[in-house]
């Protein structure tokens, strides 16, 4: 099963489970009359909708690319983690305004015991899916579903805070403890909404992300060949669950075509092996000049000009470089 269709399955889980978890929710207010148990409903009729428009989204991440679309489809995930974002905003909102509204004129509560476990029994389901999902969102670099696992393992935090609200207002019997409780939690809700909406901006304009090009950095200078001279201008796009990599690969001058194509193979498959099959990868190979020696440990060479004086270490910072690393320029 391609990365693909393994995003588009766990989202249907997604959208049916937080379904039926929404029903359970407003079954516990409904018995308890509780805000926060509210607040917890109120929450996952977001969770429901942003399932569908995940959903939606992986669908369209799934098609191939075409004529219109010679990037593929992958960007409709960052689209979708922005509605998403503004949704869980807006459940936030709503929450604190209810909250607020019940702090100032508390109701009486009915069958909390009854209510707490109904809403245990959620926060338990919404953390294992929510761990599923980001598990798969890691392995196949999908925003979208990274944006679901977060928002369900937002859910079952909240929910665990509110859980222990109502245990400790039915051991005290204060009850506006209710309303500071779903006071705290809305805030809480609001501010989720804004990281994943800053993520998926960030996504939708190409921004770099530090931590994969750190990672990447680390996996080439590890695997580094002896015919990799030089590696520049590196940039790398995510579009959904496909990454795009650029880069300019300096090996000796005197390569042929299939050996120099051969050092760029190798490239290719260290970047599949570390970061997943879902790879487009474009490197512009460059012969080496005479200033390359310097930076070449190749002693094999027939062709070197000068004696070789150290290797440079590549860093985040000077492979994305638009030249060709000199000795004094490292």
């Amino acid at each position: 099963m391609n990365q693909a269709k393994q995003n588009l399955n766990v989202q249907k889980w997604v959208a049916a489970i937080s379904g039926v978890l929404l029903l359970v929710k407003f079954a516990a207010y409904y018995f308890t009359h509780s805000v926060s148990i509210l607040t917890d409903a109120l929450e996952s009729i977001v969770n429901v909708a942003a399932g569908i428009i995940g959903l939606y989204s992986l669908s369209v991440a799934a098609r191939p690319r075409d004529t219109d679309h010679p990037y593929g489809h992958g960007k409709a995930e960052f689209l979708s983690a922005a509605v998403e974002g503004t949704l869980i905003g807006a459940a936030g909102t709503i929450v604190l305004y209810k909250a607020i509204l019940n702090f100032i004129h508390p109701a009486e509560l009915h069958r909390l015991d009854f209510g707490i476990w109904l809403v245990a029994g959620t926060a338990v389901v919404n953390y294992a899916l929510g761990y599923y999902c980001r598990r798969v969102a890691a392995r196949n670099n999908s925003l979208a579903l990274e944006a679901s696992g977060r928002h369900l393992q937002t859910d079952t935090w909240s929910t665990a805070g509110i859980i222990a609200g109502l245990v400790l207002l039915k051991l005290t019997g204060y009850v506006w403890i209710d309303g500071v409780v779903a006071i705290g939690f809305g805030a809480f809700i609001v501010f989720t909404g804004y990281r994943i909406i800053r993520s998926s901006i960030a996504g939708i304009m190409d921004e770099a992300d530090e931590k994969l090009l750190e990672k990447m950095v680390d996996v080439l200078n590890r695997n580094r060949r002896v015919n990799w001279v030089d590696l520049h201008n590196l940039r790398v796009i995510k579009y959904g669950s496909v990454l795009h990599v650029d880069c300019h690969l300096t090996v000796p001058w005197y390569l042929n075509v299939h050996e120099a194509h051969r050092e760029v193979d190798a490239l290719s498959e260290l970047i599949k092996k570390e970061f997943g099959e879902s790879l487009e990868m474009f490197v512009h190979s460059d012969g080496c000049l005479p200033f390359s020696c310097s930076i070449c440990s190749k002693t094999d060479c027939t062709e070197r000009k000068h004696n070789f004086d150290h290797t440079v270490i590549w860093t985040p910072e000077n492979i994305r470089q638009n030249q060709k690393h000199q000795l004094g320029t490292v």
